[in-house]
């Protein structure tokens, strides 16, 4: 990214974050999730204000087929956040990467991040993107190694449960507890940098599969109100 586009970048999040502020209120618990409506039409990467989100390819050409993408048109429904509807694949390597808001990495089994995307990661969390990561059909194999890598990029961080009471759950639909197919459900987790969070992660699944063709969560437990807790991720990367 060259330094006038991360500038422009930077404020134009400015100004959706004051415009945010004005739109949904300074406390989400006090807002009736029916006048949730948020304006955000440009933050970095959208072309004619539409948003786009990434699809990862990682750990030089790993990436999910299994994250729907069903919840960018959901959030359009449900606000008035304009998006392009699909996922655009952006490898961790490229300095593509600091052209979205929000992007997604998913998949099954262990993995191990080159330098090189390690530190792209950081540069672009500490910048201001978001990462929202999902273990694949629960695997355990991709949840360590997502764990590991963390503690690599991140070692001053440590990824902790984000609680219920986080605007992360109160943007867009106010979420009062994860659903789960086999009731039991561990919290999602985050790291947050400076006040912001900046990498969300769930060992359950957030991919939504019911969504996705030719998926399932086969033997995983994955969160079945996926959709509405990714549309609030959306919106909290817009405006945060």
């Amino acid at each position: 990214m060259t330094t006038r586009k991360y500038i422009a970048r930077l404020a134009r999040t400015a100004l959706l974050t004051t415009l945010a502020v004005g739109l949904l209120g300074a406390d989400p618990a006090t807002r009736p999730a029916a006048n949730r409506r948020i304006d955000v039409r440009q933050t970095g990467g959208e072309t004619q204000g539409v948003v786009q989100v990434a699809n990862l390819v990682y750990a030089d050409s790993k990436s999910s087929k299994c994250f729907s993408d069903h919840f960018l048109a959901e959030a359009e429904r449900v606000s008035s956040i304009s998006t392009s509807r699909r996922f655009h694949a952006v490898k961790l390597s490229s300095e593509e990467l600091f052209e979205f808001p929000l992007v997604i990495m998913t998949g099954e089994g262990a993995f191990q991040l080159p330098d090189a995307e390690r530190s792209l990661l950081r540069k672009y969390v500490e910048r201001g993107g978001f990462l929202l990561a999902s273990a694949g059909c629960s695997s355990p194999d991709w949840d360590r190694s997502f764990r590991a890598e963390m503690a690599r990029v991140f070692p001053e961080y440590e990824l902790k449960g984000v609680a219920m009471d986080h605007p992360i759950f109160h943007t867009v639909t106010d979420i009062d507890r994860l659903q789960a197919k086999h009731g039991n459900i561990r919290p999602l987790e985050g790291i947050s940098i400076g006040g912001r969070l900046g990498v969300l992660y769930s060992v359950d699944g957030l991919n939504d599969t019911s969504h996705a063709q030719g998926c399932c969560c086969c033997g995983g437990n994955e969160i079945t109100n996926a959709m509405q807790i990714n549309v609030n991720i959306l919106a909290y990367a817009l405006t945060h």
